[in-house]
């Protein structure tokens, strides 16, 4: 089998099963059941959650199994879809500024920088567009499938590959003007982490399970750090992609990876500050001294910000196929594989609210500001929720 194809089969067991892990699958025989989903438990709605607007963007995710991910700029929201549908959304209303429909099927985004939006294509290219108009200003190629959002700061575009390569491109005119490769395991999972510029940085996180600071002009490293390390006598066994969102806080970057660690790296050496074991390809978030992680058995977990290990932990949503948990307000937002969208407290993990935005599950990563949260689901609805706490 084609390394293509086991990769894709991985990415399908790690994302839409929510019932085993990777290994599980390849050892279960054919009498045995898979784990099954927590089922779940009342609760008492303590919260307020008001839905304020819906709007249907294209496919959404599509068959791909992507994860393009909506960005909030001032009083807009921009989104994609898998078939080429752009969308700029007034947060107010939800109203439709404007709407683009693209030649190309998308796989990647939507990264943004000013006035500009950048997009990932699924046949190896990379676009900015004006994010006022959605007109198309460059299209320049890549060696392969685009699955996080390019990612820009006026001189620079910079975009990661899921074969490994990290690109830059010259902001005004696509041209190409370095480009890195990374060794890429036998089987990997089927996704990238998404590049975060910081100044004249750009970090990166690659499926070898190492996180590296590339000057983001000439893509020269200035530093390389291991987060996870291999282990295991099978290829599956040493799966330790670096896949989910990263989360940057001052000078520490936050990252995990599948069955490696958590930690938080010094942005100016690479220096780990701190590290736990876990598996994870949901990416982390931060919020309230925490660090957050969903981890692969589906155990919601709050590490304290500064190293002093965990302040609280949450299993009753064991292999629900958890979301990146998202702060929004003082509560904590998760969306499991059936499409519940799960709300605790950020102070000890307790479940506040449940809604269902929709059967289909949300893979793309939920949005927050202030008391509103943004979820775009894999059928291409995004919506806004107001959340509050009841009088």
């Amino acid at each position: 089998m084609s390394f293509l194809r086991l990769s894709g089969l991985l990415l399908l067991l790690a994302t839409l099963t929510a019932c085993e892990t990777v290994s599980d699958f390849f050892e279960m025989g054919d009498d045995e059941d898979p784990q099954q989903p927590a089922e779940l438990l009342d609760i008492e709605q303590q919260l307020t959650v008001r839905k304020l607007w819906s709007v249907g963007v294209g496919d959404g995710q599509g068959d791909g199994l992507y994860k393009l991910q909506p960005i909030i700029d001032g009083d807009v929201i921009y989104a994609a879809a898998a078939e080429g549908e752009v969308r700029a959304v007034a947060r107010k209303n939800g109203s439709t500024i404007w709407r683009q429909e693209l030649e190309i099927g998308l796989s990647g985004g939507v990264g943004l920088y000013e006035d500009s939006l950048f997009l990932g294509g699924s046949d190896g290219l990379v676009m900015r567009l004006d994010a006022n108009t959605g007109e198309t200003l460059w299209t320049s190629e890549v060696s392969g499938e685009v699955l996080a959002a390019p990612q820009g700061n006026g001189r620079v575009v910079v975009a990661q590959t899921y074969d490994g390569r990290l690109y830059g491109f010259d902001f005004e005119t696509g041209e190409r003007l370095w480009r890195y490769d990374s060794s890429v395991p036998v089987l990997t999972i089927r996704g990238t982490s998404t590049p975060i510029i910081d100044g004249a940085v750009v970090y990166a996180g690659f499926a070898s399970g190492r996180v590296a600071a590339f000057d983001v002009m000439d893509g020269t490293i200035r530093w390389e750090a291991r987060v996870a390390i291999p282990q295991g006598r099978s290829e599956i066994e040493r799966i330790v992609d670096v896949d989910g969102t990263m989360a940057l806080a001052g000078t520490e970057l936050y990252v995990a990876s599948y069955q490696g660690r958590i930690a938080a790296l010094d942005t100016r050496t690479g220096r780990k500050i701190w590290q736990r074991n876990v598996s994870s390809f949901y990416g982390v978030s931060q919020g309230f001294g925490n660090v957050y992680i969903t981890e692969e058995t589906g155990t919601i977990t709050a590490f304290l910000r500064n190293g002093q290990g965990v302040r609280w932990e949450q299993p009753a949503l064991a292999w629900r196929g958890l979301s990146k948990p998202v702060p929004v307000s003082s509560y904590l937002a998760v969306e499991d594989y059936e499409g519940y969208l799960h709300l605790l407290s950020q102070v000890d993990g307790e479940f506040l609210a449940r809604i269902r935005p929709d059967s289909e599950g949300a893979r793309a990563d939920m949005l927050a500001d202030g008391n509103v949260l943004y979820v775009y689901t894999n059928g291409g609805k995004l919506i806004a929720y107001d959340i509050r706490a009841r009088s």
